[in-house]
């Protein structure tokens, strides 16, 4: 799907078809749209090919006087047991025409910016518009961390309360999540650092500097990401301790428990012999023997309460 915005008075504005100065942004593109991108703007066939690749790593190439950008934008996915996270490569051509965007899949990034998230936004300015664009992506990335963490924590209640799988396995799909982000960010980073270096960026202190912001909040997310990490790890690690440590004594309780009863089944056998024993002719030697069976027992309870196996 092709849609294309046009801006007015700081605001994006949804166009029928293309005009000067239109940000072009494509989404899940047919094989015709692709072609039309491509020949209208004289975007390389391999460029596009690689920003519809999900394994693609962020990077950032020129060619023919188009510049690619490809940098990973945050997803999140919501599910049955919390949100999932994940990221997704979002490609940015920047062309003579105009700033094209393709993706494979709708993402938050293209709707903060049509929804107005980014303000004094000008589709004409190409360089300002995409740092723009960065700048929001980035902005993305901190907002999903935050919701991430707070998830963390109300998952981490409920373990408080009850240690079920359920929990477990949201910290689990939070923690798988944040791995892709750090992944995300720190390739995003090397792409804004060989952005800053590049003339078209350099020649515009305007430009750079918004350019260092963008690095500064990319930076930010990789440090808040670290240490959401850290902390949901340490979290795992600390319930792993206790669930091992509830089922060592579970095993002890089981274990003290079959000893001090196999303590009267052993009398018991004993009596049961085909040997005379004692008390065999006696007629209270069934209540002595339960009797006896019942004081030894009482006993071996007794030792265990002493050396708190019970």
């Amino acid at each position: 799907m092709i849609s294309y915005y046009k801006s007015v008075s700081g605001r994006l504005i949804n166009e029928a078809c293309f005009e000067d100065g239109c940000w072009v942004n494509t989404v899940a593109p047919t094989d015709e749209e692709q072609a039309f991108i491509r020949e209208s703007f004289s975007i390389p066939e391999h460029f596009i090919r690689a920003a519809l690749d999900e394994e693609e790593r962020s990077r950032i190439d020129t060619e023919d006087g188009c510049t690619l950008i490809i940098v990973d934008t945050p997803v999140c996915i919501a599910t049955d047991n919390g949100n999932e996270y994940s990221t997704l490569p979002f490609g940015i051509f920047l062309t003579p025409k105009g700033v094209v965007t393709i993706c494979l899949k709708p993402t938050a990034l293209c709707k903060s910016a049509t929804g107005g998230a980014i303000k004094d936004i000008s589709t004409k300015k190409h360089r300002r518009f995409v740092l723009k664009l960065l700048y929001q992506n980035a902005t993305l990335f901190l907002q999903y961390l935050r919701q991430a963490e707070k998830e963390g924590t109300f998952a981490e209640k409920a373990l408080n309360k009850n240690t079920g799988n359920k929990e477990l396995l949201r910290i689990l799909r939070i923690e798988k999540g944040l791995v892709y982000f750090s992944t995300g960010l720190k390739g995003d980073e090397a792409v804004f650092e060989k952005l800053l270096r590049m003339k078209f960026i350099s020649d515009y202190p305007e430009d750079a500097e918004l350019l260092e912001d963008v690095i500064v909040e990319n930076r930010q997310a990789i440090e808040m990401c670290a240490i959401y990490r850290d902390i949901l790890t340490r979290t795992m690690d600390a319930y792993s301790g206790v669930i091992s440590n509830n089922v060592n004594s579970v095993m002890k309780l089981l274990a003290a428990i079959t000893i001090i009863l196999t303590v009267p089944q052993i009398i018991f056998a004993l009596w049961g012999v085909n040997t005379p024993v004692p008390f065999d002719h006696d007629a209270f030697g069934f209540w002595v023997v339960v009797g006896v069976a019942m004081l030894i027992t009482v006993l071996a309870t007794a030792f265990a309460f002493y050396k708190k196996w019970l």
